[in-house]
């Protein structure tokens, strides 16, 4: 498990001013649902730094085509095998995806088919957690530059208020240190660090 006493953690101040969970999730264990290797590296770092036991949830059938899938989660493994996480996919299921997004496919990025996508990716990270009976969700959605805080939160409350047990953590993973610490990671793990969002609509 991979340790850098250069990381900041929870005892440095982040998290605390950016919506930590209550007392009772700290440093418990947590579901992560993430996109890809390049945004989850150093969230995942930064947890098992403070504490935390993170599950990694792999939901993404927004990812197309299956090669692109495949990559991105191959990615996703070889860093999470690294750290010894543990690690579980969801079903590919692009044709679901593709229905509930369906009518939204004009639409410009950090438009409504982004809103509805993290809503479908989120609600079922959040019936994951729930099945495994882990109380807390967070996404490396939140970690992207590229992503509207704002959907991201608005999905990830949405999901959770659908199970029982399962608290959502609004956190911007970009700040604190965590977005330099991402390029870093890139750099050291020579990950595939992909251009796009994963969906056909983002990639025209």
């Amino acid at each position: 498990m991979r340790t850098d006493n250069a990381l900041p953690t929870r005892a440095d101040g982040i998290g605390d001013k950016q919506g930590a969970p209550d007392p009772e999730h700290a440093g418990g264990s947590i579901l992560l649902h993430a996109c890809c290797a390049p945004c989850s590296a150093a969230v995942v770092e930064w947890l098992l730094g403070a504490g935390y036991r993170p599950t990694v949830f792999f939901s993404n059938a927004n990812i197309f085509p299956y090669d692109e899938y495949a990559l991105r989660r191959s990615e996703l493994e070889r860093f999470l095998r690294a750290q010894g996480v543990p690690y579980a996919e969801d079903t590919w299921d692009h044709d679901l995806w593709l229905a509930h997004v369906s009518g939204l496919e004009n639409e410009p990025e950090r438009g409504r088919r982004c809103q509805a996508c993290f809503a479908f990716r989120l609600e079922r990270a959040a019936r994951f957690a729930a099945r495994q009976g882990i109380p807390l969700l967070a996404t490396t959605l939140a970690a992207s530059r590229w992503k509207d805080l704002d959907q991201v939160n608005a999905a990830g409350r949405r999901a959770a208020s659908l199970v029982s047990g399962v608290t959502f953590w609004e956190r911007n993973w970009r700040k604190g240190g965590l977005q330099e610490r991402r390029n870093q990671l890139i750099r050291e793990h020579a990950f595939y660090n992909q251009q796009w969002c994963g969906c056909e609509y983002s990639h025209r």
